[in-house]
Formats: C-alpha cells, sequence, structure tokens
C-alpha cells in the first residue's frame, strides 16, 4: 500500500518494474463488449537504473513491452522487456551502454562522434510506439532502428524491421490505406543535413525515400501531419546544430536551442511529386504530438497540442517528476494554411487542455473530424483525467477517479460503428492506493465506465500503444541473428 503524501501518489509510476509476467486470466470488474476482441499492445520506458548508474529522463528508462489481451469478456496480460541492442548491452554490461534522449554514458569523442553518424552506435531503446507494418508488429523510438516483436510472445527480433534513411526518426508514422505502407520523416544529419520523408513497404521492409529538404539546424520534430495530397511538416524553434550533438559532450536532447525570434514554420510536401511549398511562418511554439491534418477548400487545416515554449521537456526529468513538480499543459489549436497568400491563422478548439491526442483514426485521419480523446493533469500536476473533446462546438466530457492515473486512452471503434465516437477507450490506469495498474474500458461517447481489469503490479507509466484486433495477431516468425 501506498505511504506517499496524495501529493507524491503517483510517483510510483516513475519506478523501476522488475517482473515479467504472464497472466492467463485477469480479474474483470463490470461487462467487457462482446465484440472487443484483440490485444492492446503497449511499450514504454521501465527500468531506470542499470548497474550504479540510472536514468535522467522519463524517456530514457529501457523498454518493456505490455500486452492486455481481450477475448470474450475476459482479459489476459503479459510483460517482458523489450531485448533491444540497447537492452542487451546495458544487461552484460551492467551500465549504461548506449546514449538515451537525456542520459548520456561516458564516451571518448570518438564514440560521441561515432553515436551520431554511424548505425552502428544508434541507440534503438524502443520506448515510445508500437505501429503494424503489414501482418508484423514494431516498436519504436526517435531513432531510425524500430524493433520487430512478436505481439504474441512479445520476444523481439534480431534483425531490422527496416532502417531508416536518416539518424533521428519519429514514433509516429502514418499508414497509407491504399497500400499498407508507413509514411514516416528522418533527419539525416552531416556537413549537409536534410529532412527526409519516405515510405516503408510492408512485405519488404524497404525504405524509398519521397521527399527530401535540406535543413541547416533541424528542428525537434515527434510526429507531423498527412492529408490526401500533402505532407506537413512543422518546424517549431527548437533546433540543433549537428555538430553540436557530435562535439558538446552533452546528451541529445540538451544540445537543442529554444529561438522563438524564428517562429515556427509549416512546409507542405506533395505526396505525388515530393516538391515541398515554401514555408508558411507563424509565432513560436512547441508541440510534441500532432492531432490530425485535413483539406478544406483550398487551405491546410493541422491540428496540434501546442506549449508556448518546450519547457514541459526540462519538466519531464525524474528528479523532478518524482519531487511532484507540475507539467506543463497542452493547448489544442487549429492553425489554417492558405497557400494562395502565404499566410498561417491560429484557432483554439477548446478552453480545456488536451494531450497524448487519438482519434478515429482509421474512419478521420487525412479528414475533416469532431471529437478527439486525450489527458489532462489534476491536482497533483500529473495526469489524472481523461477528456473528450468536440473541435466544432469545444464542448468537453472528463473521467476523473480521486487516486488514478490514467495513461493514453486508445479509441477502439465497434464494427458496425456508424458514429464517429462510436467504440470504446482502452486506457492502462495506476491507482495510488494499491500500487497497481488496471486496464480501463470506458464508453468512448461519454466517458461512462464499461470495465476494468487489474492485475498485480504497477506498469510504470508510458506513451503510446497500438490495438490489434484478433485478425491481426497471426504470429509471424521471428529471424534471429
Amino acid at each position: 500500500m501506498s505511504t506517499a503524501s496524495p501529493s507524491l501518489a503517483h510517483t510510483r509510476g516513475f519506478s523501476t518494474l522488475a517482473e515479467e509476467r504472464t497472466l492467463e486470466d485477469v480479474p474483470v470488474a463490470g461487462m467487457i463488449p462482446q465484440w472487443l476482441c484483440g490485444s492492446l499492445l503497449r511499450t514504454g520506458p521501465a527500468k531506470f537504473e542499470v548497474g550504479s548508474q540510472s536514468m535522467r529522463h522519463w524517456f530514457d528508462g529501457l523498454a518493456m513491452l505490455h500486452r492486455f489481451t481481450i477475448a470474450s469478456g475476459r482479459v489476459s496480460y503479459a510483460n517482458r522487456y523489450l531485448h533491444s541492442r540497447s537492452y542487451r548491452a546495458a544487461r552484460e554490461a551492467e551500465r549504461i551502454a548506449y546514449s538515451e534522449f537525456a542520459t548520456d554514458p561516458c564516451r571518448s569523442l570518438f564514440k560521441r562522434v561515432q553515436s551520431i553518424f554511424f548505425s552502428s552506435q544508434i541507440p534503438d531503446n524502443a520506448n515510445i510506439n508500437i505501429a503494424a507494418l503489414g501482418e508484423r508488429f514494431i516498436a519504436m523510438t526517435e531513432t531510425a532502428l524500430p524493433v520487430e516483436f512478436d505481439p504474441q510472445t512479445l520476444a523481439a527480433a534480431r534483425v531490422r524491421p527496416y532502417r531508416a534513411p536518416g539518424q533521428l526518426s519519429t514514433a509516429h508514422p502514418h499508414l497509407e490505406k491504399a497500400t499498407g505502407r508507413l509514411i514516416n520523416y528522418a533527419a539525416k544529419l552531416g556537413p549537409r543535413s536534410s529532412y527526409r520523408f519516405f515510405a516503408i513497404d510492408p512485405s519488404s521492409g524497404q525504405a524509398r525515400v519521397l521527399a527530401t529538404l535540406p535543413v541547416r539546424e533541424p528542428a525537434y520534430m515527434h510526429s507531423f501531419g498527412i492529408t490526401p495530397n500533402w505532407i506537413v511538416l512543422a518546424e517549431f524553434p527548437f533546433r540543433v546544430n549537428p555538430l553540436r550533438l557530435a562535439l558538446a559532450g552533452r546528451p541529445y536532447i540538451e544540445n537543442y536551442r529554444w529561438r522563438p525570434e524564428l517562429g515556427t514554420h509549416f512546409t507542405l510536401i506533395n505526396r505525388n511529386t515530393g516538391k515541398a511549398s515554401a514555408p508558411l511562418q507563424t509565432d513560436a511554439c512547441f508541440a510534441f504530438h500532432h492531432v490530425n491534418a485535413f483539406e478544406q477548400d483550398e487551405d491546410v487545416v493541422v491540428d496540434l497540442c501546442t506549449y508556448p515554449d518546450p519547457r514541459l521537456v526540462e519538466d519531464l526529468y525524474l528528479d523532478r517528476l518524482r519531487r511532484g513538480k507540475p507539467i506543463a499543459r497542452a493547448a489544442l489549436e487549429r492553425y489554417r494554411l492558405t497557400l494562395a497568400d502565404g499566410s498561417v491563422s491560429r484557432q483554439a478548439l477548446s478552453e480545456q487542455p488536451l494531450e497524448l491526442p487519438r482519434i478515429n483514426y482509421g474512419r478521420c485521419n487525412e479528414h475533416s473530424y469532431r471529437y478527439v480523446w486525450g489527458t489532462d493533469t489534476g491536482p497533483s500536476g500529473w495526469t489524472e483525467k481523461i477528456i473528450k473533446i468536440d473541435t466544432i462546438t469545444g464542448a468537453y466530457t472528463v473521467w476523473h477517479r480521486p487516486g488514478t492515473y490514467p495513461g493514453e486512452a486508445v479509441f477502439v471503434a465497434r464494427p458496425e460503428a456508424e458514429r464517429e465516437d462510436d467504440g470504446v477507450l482502452l486506457s492502462v490506469v495506476l491507482d495510488s492506493a494499491t500500487e497497481r495498474s488496471r486496464l480501463l474500458i470506458l464508453n468512448a461517447c461519454d466517458l461512462t465506465e464499461l470495465a476494468e481489469a487489474t492485475i498485480p503490479h504497477h506498469v510504470p507509466f508510458n506513451f503510446h500503444g497500438h490495438f490489434a484486433a484478433d485478425s491481426r495477431l497471426t504470429t509471424q516468425p521471428l529471424h534471429q541473428d
């Protein structure tokens, strides 16, 4: 039982989970809809100490996979550390072996340069997101090296599903519905750096570059947008000199500099030709997450969860989180890009802050939409609420249960749904009183509770996940070295 003060009750979510378990029958309270069959797959940081060393930032923890499988109203669970190259090296050496987001092992100048410019030294601690690549599943981080894994056993493969054409990438690729390809972004660093958008063939794993844009000082980008005709690149003025990454001797993210005088630039890349528009400029802001993008008349509409600056990056250092320091809150904002005159307009969509956004992706991505689900903080300064926002009216609905701390709410549509919000939300919630986590199932329409399944330990707070229907869970053979 937790003895932490109320303001620190959530900090159990920033502690290491050592156990790996398989639970065939997790106790369920409430009624799970019979149509809901499949697995919620999640990745996230779960080990924050290696030998005598400690990770410095929430984004740094070694990745663990979690699987909640739902079938016939029952729930099973499994978790397993992702046996990436970074994890294996740390376990064998009993020290942090690869550079992470804000934690850098002591290395020579030669090793630092290698870690930026040579793939053999790029970390692959895929603790941010999961995506389906055809019939395969991959875990991703912000480097060029995803890790394939078996969705049933959670065992990792020893060969790459693909290599991005650069050193940095995003863990938020987009699915091209017509072909099944994944579209993603990479930053190629060097004397002549560039942004590269590329597509991954789901069967061969081959990466084909769709567009290349030269850049002198790349911006930090966690995600991007896509419409039927455009790839939407949002460059926030949080930028890095590539040489600084190699030579400064600081962890990766601490080499970026906030330069608000540069403003935020939106660039539209034609999906058919690869040609880019001239950048459209607006006031400085920062964002991790694109919500959606779509075309309306002759304009492109881009919705983001924005901050006035990148202070959130600082808020997520583990020493601050464990002291209970409140984190910054994101505003749901709409940017309208008008190519005809190069103008950008900005509009708040609701007074309710929102982060970790999810939409009815299969139905609405690339198109106009009405509803977005996400999270927001509470009195503790940490995530305590699940939010639904109507982007047309600005109205919002809130789920909140005192003493509990929900993660990202993943939307799953009912198979015969006619309404955009007809489905459920799946969220992994930490109960601070019992120090156990549960899978919470909410009605996506009104956020009423349908069911919950509690496991006998905590799940460290994580970032993103993917729901795979039963038909997608046919295990593919995993290649080994």
